[in-house]
């Protein structure tokens, strides 16, 4: 089975970008020292700084989905309520 890989576009009010990206910030460590993660790079946009963009590779599905239930999302998700206008997630696989 092809490892996942996410694509999450993360796009914060533009009052509210310093603390979207501080708390975005914050699942770096914590996200790649969890089981099956692979590649877990934040991304901002040069021309829109309230864009973000998580790349992420994982070696499985139901990992990915153990980190989704993970505490530290919901931490992030209580931190930031109100503060983001709109959160996609597209589940990937790469064609060799």
């Amino acid at each position: 089975m092809s490892a996942l890989t996410i694509v999450a576009i993360i796009k914060a009010k533009a009052d509210r970008v310093e603390l979207v990206k501080s708390e975005l910030e914050k699942l770096i460590p914590v996200t790649r020292a969890e089981e099956g993660c692979l590649q877990y790079d934040l991304h901002q946009d040069n021309d829109d700084p309230t864009r973000f963009l998580f790349f992420e590779n994982w070696e499985s599905r139901a990992l990915w989905q153990k980190h989704m239930a993970a505490p530290h999302l919901q931490e992030y998700a209580a931190a930031t309520d109100g503060a983001v206008d709109d959160f996609a997630v597209y589940e990937m696989t790469q064609i060799p």
